[in-house]
């Protein structure tokens, strides 16, 4: 079955609960398994400050999870399990989301269906996901410097994670965008355009996923900007 909604989770454990940060990401995917009606599940690290940074991070993680259905997504955010994450969070954000394109793989499969039409107006989501080659790994993250500085800078970005699966090598970036121009904007110009660049022409990735959403919700706060409880649904 392939998810027709994806919510993804953005986490920065208090200091103090450092350990059961680590525990959690340790622990995930089996913790995670019996998630109701999830047809696609990631446990992802992060990079220090939430960052899109080799160095990992003790206490910045993230969820992906896609969902058969808008209720069953609704119950995971819902969930004691995810209540756990909140009661030890400095910062937590939920965003829930619909796909409206998806190209690539994510450890084999194709976790999303496209169940949405791309936006005339309004924030759009994306997600940018990559298996490195480990013997490209150094060209990779000497490009990706200058990507993460102009990503921070880029006019009209909301909101950027870097997360992982892996240090080094299995790397994804969650952004939301004021509207698709700004999204534009910034994948087709700059560091960002000359990174992607440089990776096809090299092969960079042995595998790699590239989703574009529309936000039905975003709630919480990330790097020290809240949301509250933002339904953007139509």
């Amino acid at each position: 079955m392939i998810g027709t909604v994806a919510v993804v989770v953005l986490v920065e454990t208090m200091p103090t609960r450092w350990a059961n940060a680590v525990w959690r990401l340790v622990s995930g995917r089996w913790r995670l398994a019996g998630i109701p009606d999830a047809t696609f599940l990631k446990v992802l690290g992060s990079g220090r400050d939430g960052g899109f940074v080799p160095t990992p991070s003790l206490v910045h993680q993230g969820l992906f999870v896609s969902f058969a259905d808008e209720s069953a997504a609704d119950a995971f955010l819902a969930s004691d399990l995810l209540s756990g994450y909140r009661r030890d969070a400095a910062e937590l954000l939920t965003l829930k989301l619909r796909a409206f394109s998806a190209r690539g793989t994510w450890s084999g499969v194709s976790p999303l269906a496209i169940t949405a039409e791309e936006p005339a107006e309004g924030p759009v989501a994306s997600l940018t996901r990559a298996s490195i080659r480990p013997a490209k790994a150094v060209s990779f993250w000497r490009h990706a410097a200058p990507s993460e500085v102009a990503l921070h800078a880029a006019e009209g970005c909301l909101i950027a994670a870097g997360l992982g699966e892996a240090p080094f090598f299995r790397q994804a970036t969650v952004t939301v965008w004021r509207d698709t121009a700004a999204m534009h904007a910034f994948a087709r110009h700059g560091p960002h355009l000359e990174a992607i660049r440089r990776a096809r022409a090299e092969g960079h990735f042995s595998e790699d996923l590239f989703a574009r959403f529309v936000p039905i919700d975003i709630t919480g706060s990330w790097q020290g900007r809240r949301f509250g409880s933002m339904s953007l649904s139509p």
